[in-house]
């Protein structure tokens, strides 16, 4: 199903449920992350959310979905949805991608742990720690995930991220090599090799 597929039938989920929360976290959730769909790949390689060009996001699309937040919180019943959508709006809120609230975000996926304790929540907020400057933490928590997500290439790129900046070059090209193995397209991969190559910065 494509994005806007996506977000026409959660249009339709709130229209039918509209005083439901969670089905209004949803929208925002997709709205929030549709928003930014134009800056996701410069040429042919998958551009993070931190070094995106915020002048291609959909300031309108965001503007709806932060609106449409605040009214699900509103109403005091938080689900996974809205949490994820806060996650989201904490993302867009920014100027810059060096400013985001690492610290705040790692606290939402604390919450969000309560209600999905799954390994790939456990992994992004290991990510959130990291990006917040616990790097030896995350690292170790995100080790604690390599059987349950031996698969899921974002955990071979966020351990291979971690292992750089640690300076652990010979294990970050491994896994490195593991991520764009099973990276999902092209413009995944060409970002991976492209990280892979960087100097390590001490």
């Amino acid at each position: 199903m494509r994005h806007g597929e996506a977000v026409f039938l959660a249009r339709l989920l709130t229209s039918l449920c509209p005083d439901e929360p969670e089905s209004e976290g949803l929208l925002a959730l997709m709205l929030l992350t549709h928003a930014r769909r134009a800056a996701r790949i410069a040429q042919g390689a998958l551009v993070p959310l931190e070094a995106q060009d915020r002048r291609l996001w959909d300031a309108a699309m965001i503007g709806e979905g932060l609106n449409l937040l605040d009214r699900a919180m509103a109403r005091r019943a938080p689900g996974p949805f809205q949490i994820k959508a806060a996650i989201a709006a904490l993302h867009v809120q920014t100027a810059e991608g060096s400013s985001t609230d690492w610290p705040q975000i790692a606290l939402l996926h604390d919450s969000l742990l309560r209600m999905e304790p799954t390994p790939v929540i456990r992994l992004n907020r290991a990510v959130a720690l990291a990006e917040a400057g616990a790097l030896p933490a995350a690292l170790r928590k995100i080790e604690t995930l390599a059987v349950a997500l031996d698969g899921y290439p974002q955990f071979h790129a966020a351990r291979a991220e971690l292992l750089r900046r640690l300076a652990r070059r010979s294990e970050a090209d491994a896994a490195f090599d593991r991520a764009i193995s099973l990276a999902p397209t092209f413009a995944d991969a060409a970002f991976l090799r492209a990280r892979r190559s960087e100097p390590v910065i001490v």
